[in-house]
Order: C-alpha cells, then sequence, then structure tokens
C-alpha cells in the first residue's frame, strides 16, 4: 500500500483532493439524525477512518458525538484541524493508518465506525489487516458505514461489493442493509478536471451499514 500512500500525500501536496466538498451520504445522514420510522443513534464515540480534511468527523461532532478522526496524511488532518476550530467543535485528530490502528493507543471502543472511501482503494491484504483492526476497536453492537465506489467505476483500483462485504466480516459482523447513492461533489477547481466531472455529479456508490456480533 505503500505506493498509494505516496499517491495521497502527493495529491494533498498539490491541493488535488477531489473526493473533498461531496455531501454527507444519506445513510450517514440517517443514523445521525434519524428518518421517521427510526430513531437517531445516540451520541457516543464515533470513529472516522480516512477522515481526510475532517468533513465527516466535523458532522459528527456538531451533532453531539465524541469523535477520533484517523488519516495517514499530516497535510489532510492539518486542513482538518482547521475546519474543527472554525466549526467550533471538539475532534481528536490522529495519524495513523487504520491498518495499523492498535499502534495508535486508542483507549476506547467506538459505537459508530465512518469510512468514506478508505476501505473501496486498499490492496486485498490490507483489506485483511483493516478488518482486523477496525474489528477490534469496535464496541459490542456497534455501527460501521462504509462508503464505497462500484468495482468497475471511472477510477480502476477503487471498488467494493456486496459479496466481499459479507466474506471478509462475517461472522464478526452482521450486514444490516446495502443501497446505492448518488453523491453531488463540489465543483470548485479541485474537481475540474477529473473522473468525477466527467459523470456529472452523479457517482454512484455502494453505502453499507452493518452491526457488530457479541
Amino acid at each position: 500500500m505503500a505506493s498509494r500512500h505516496n499517491l495521497f500525500r502527493v495529491f494533498y501536496g498539490l491541493g488535488f483532493t477531489p473526493w473533498d466538498g461531496h455531501a454527507h451520504s444519506k445513510r450517514l445522514r440517517e443514523l445521525i439524525e434519524g428518518t421517521v420510522d427510526t430513531p437517531a443513534l445516540p451520541p457516543e464515540a464515533a470513529l472516522d477512518v480516512g477522515c481526510g480534511t475532517g468533513d465527516s468527523s466535523v458532522y459528527l461532532a456538531q451533532h453531539g458525538w465524541d469523535v477520533t478522526g484517523v488519516d495517514f496524511v499530516p497535510k489532510a488532518l492539518d486542513k482538518a484541524r482547521v475546519k474543527a476550530r472554525a466549526a467550533g467543535v471538539p475532534v481528536d485528530f490522529i495519524h495513523t493508518d487504520v491498518t495499523h490502528l492498535s499502534r495508535a493507543g486508542l483507549d476506547t471502543t467506538f459505537q459508530l465506525i465512518v469510512d468514506n472511501g478508505c476501505l473501496h482503494g486498499m490492496s486485498d491484504g490490507d483489506r485483511d489487516l483493516y478488518v482486523r483492526e477496525i474489528t477490534a476497536a469496535a464496541a459490542p453492537g456497534a455501527r460501521l458505514l462504509i462508503v464505497a465506489a462500484k468495482p468497475g467505476g471511472p477510477i480502476g483500483f477503487l471498488g467494493l461489493d456486496e459479496e466481499e462485504v459479507e466474506r471478509r466480516f462475517t461472522p464478526a459482523w452482521t450486514l444490516l442493509s446495502a443501497t446505492d447513492e448518488r453523491l453531488a461533489f463540489g465543483k470548485g477547481p479541485a474537481n475540474r478536471y477529473t473522473p468525477v466531472a466527467l459523470v456529472r455529479n452523479r457517482f454512484v456508490v455502494h453505502c453499507y451499514v452493518l452491526q457488530r456480533t457479541g
């Protein structure tokens, strides 16, 4: 995964971050704010993996969650801290790799774990490590939201389908739902010449909600 680490560091160094600025997924908003039929999750400890510049972390903190955001790119975390300060919310941003999360010294387990485009870009071996580390960090009954590109999309190495989710996470997790969404992305300069722009804000993603067993 080192080559992909370097790629993302270069992207952040250039200010080329087309994955920033999209609206929060509908499934995340339903979990946090509730629906007509389903109450919101009670705000407790949340982990935002691959948090990038902190949009989801800030959103969760604004809704009363005790948030830890992790990412392996220091520049992304610097921007995330600026966003959290501007929003007036406390978020603990930590520089670490999610495949070695247990080395970060986190002293809690989490009732909610949010992944906006982290797992879907990993190699096969790193996906195994991800599942191990995420499972260890989850409290019994925790929810895990994964937002992932569909395999075979415009960015070739990205993708995660339902069969793989079931195979990798069972039996430690139960898949509660798998839905498709179209995410609307920002229209700033960082997005102008990207595959996202080419599909004109019609980027289809899978949203998976899982629950930790036990």
